[in-house]
């Protein structure tokens, strides 16, 4: 299909944990897309062309007739969003496009690092790879402040059951097991990401596709732990900064 920039209805708004939301985009009658799980879109108003925003598609390639993003109340577009997008809004929306994908050897393991909204995108892989019933050994290791800004959660931990291959831990940079969430102490892992949680959690390095996404501080970060820290090739390493 030719890449049509269209003017596409947004028919779902999902508040997520936190200060973010999901917008479900429907496709327009008798379009269909063909991209890779990971891609992002660009969006913007309709009454505010000059205004565009990239953000890394939260389902997946086999989720047709739809597309999602998840989008933090933050920065001038991530407010606006949040503030003024209902059910029935429309978003105008360039096609996906993008290299932060799945690797084609389906026998490589993934570790991926995200921090905050920077998960969205593992969310479509998580689904990908438990649709497709794929061989493929992925965990997710994912830095929030307070167990409240878990985006999410609820999603990975049902598709870790059904899809044994795959593993979603969090670690915490605000909270302690002492620190009470929900009426309970935060029982996880807390301080930030670092070369030994990564380590614990490669099987083999030489067979493993590394990604990290979120903020430039983090995706820094994560590339020098993993190129300098671990030796890993540039290769194997897949980035995607938000700002």
């Amino acid at each position: 299909m030719a890449k049509q920039i269209l003017e596409l209805t947004v028919s779902k708004v999902i508040q997520e944990r936190g200060d973010t939301k999901t917008f479900h985009i429907e496709w327009a009658a008798g379009t269909e897309y063909t991209f890779k799980t990971g891609q992002f879109i660009t969006v913007y108003l309709p009454e505010e062309p000059q205004t565009k925003r990239a953000y890394s598609l939260s389902s997946c390639a086999l989720d047709r007739g739809y597309f999602e993003i998840t989008v933090k109340r933050a920065g001038y577009f991530g407010e606006k969003l949040n503030e003024v997008i209902k059910e029935g809004s429309k978003l105008v929306v360039i096609p996906p496009v993008g290299k932060f994908n799945l690797p084609d050897d389906q026998t490589l393991d993934l570790v991926m690092v995200a921090g905050g909204s920077g998960v969205t995108p593992f969310r479509g892989f998580f689904r990908d790879l438990t649709y497709r019933k794929l061989p493929t050994h992925g965990t997710i290791l994912y830095s929030v402040r307070t167990p409240d800004e878990i985006i999410f959660e609820d999603e990975f931990r049902a598709l870790e059951k059904q899809n044994p291959n795959l593993h979603f831990k969090v670690t915490c940079t605000r909270a302690t097991p002492e620190k009470a969430y929900q009426g309970m102490p935060w029982p996880g892992r807390h301080g930030r990401i670092d070369a030994a949680w990564v380590k614990e959690n490669i099987r083999d390095v030489a067979k493993t596709v590394f990604y990290a996404c979120g903020p430039n501080e983090l995706v820094d970060a994560t590339e020098q732990l993993v190129v300098n820290e671990l030796a890993v090739p540039k290769e194997q390493m897949r980035k995607e900064k938000w700002g």
